[in-house]
């Protein structure tokens, strides 16, 4: 019998933690790990009494990104785009407080999650990065989550040279709030769940609301997801991927 892609504990009537499951993959995000993830988020949601939900991986790293042996089928790669972006819109919009438990890798589609969910704690072996331009795609999906955090010069950075930061730089670029010990990334997440619960759950929904709306972000997900798609279908993706998985530098070209 294969291992479910993600590990859902609602013990807590307060808290859910939903754990990416995929460690062999370095939790990468296949179609039916972001459609289990969106299913359960939205599950979560039902729930009037939950507060937080917290997102985690399993094994030496959080989430790598998209699975790239998805992305080399063109009808994969549009299905696994239409589907990270609805994962996104889920998380963007839950009334639940939604926090990032991150160690390890995070990076493209990975990262994405952390910048989608409210609230993030990394540990110190965090290694996050958007590298979507080094394999020639955009990180369209990823800048609307981001734009919430980072603006001028620091995103333009982070995205058009698409290098990997460490956890000390991302929190202070405000990719992430808190940074601690790998040994104390749980109980540092759960403090953080816990004082969550302490506000008012009416007012906590209701000021999520208004941030998301404010920032207009459902529309900005659909125009971002046609720039995504259009990249996802250039010559410079199917270079960028092939390369990836040949251990080799890309041979853009120059037309």
């Amino acid at each position: 019998m294969s291992k479910p892609v993600l590990l859902i504990d609602r013990t807590d009537p307060h808290i859910a933690i939903l754990t990416l499951n995929r460690p062999n993959r370095r939790n990468a995000l296949s179609i039916e790990l972001i459609d289990a993830l969106r299913t359960a988020i939205e599950e979560s949601c039902k729930d009037t009494g939950r507060r937080v939900l917290i997102l985690r991986g399993s094994g030496p790293s959080f989430c790598a990104g998209l699975d790239f042996t998805e992305a080399q089928n063109i009808a994969n790669s549009h299905q696994s785009a239409q589907s990270l972006a609805a994962l996104y819109r889920a998380l963007c919009a839950a009334p639940l407080v939604t926090i990032a438990s991150a160690h390890g890798a995070a990076l493209g589609g990975g990262a994405g999650l952390i910048a989608a969910c409210d609230l993030a704690v990394a540990s110190d072996d965090l290694q996050l990065g958007y590298p979507e331009v080094r394999r020639g795609l955009v990180a369209a999906l990823v800048t609307c989550l981001l734009r919430r955090q980072v603006s001028g010069r620091r995103l333009r950075e982070i995205l058009l040279l698409g290098q990997t930061l460490n956890a000390r730089q991302a929190i202070e670029a405000g990719l992430i709030n808190r940074v601690v010990p790998a040994s104390s990334l749980t109980s540092e997440t759960a403090a953080l769940a816990e004082a969550v619960s302490e506000s008012a759950p009416g007012a906590v929904a209701r000021t999520k609301r208004l941030l998301d709306d404010l920032d207009g972000i459902a529309s900005d997900l659909q125009i971002a997801l046609d720039v995504h798609l259009a990249a996802r279908d250039s010559q410079e993706a199917a270079e960028g991927i092939a390369a990836f998985f040949e251990k080799r530098v890309p041979r853009w070209s120059a037309d």
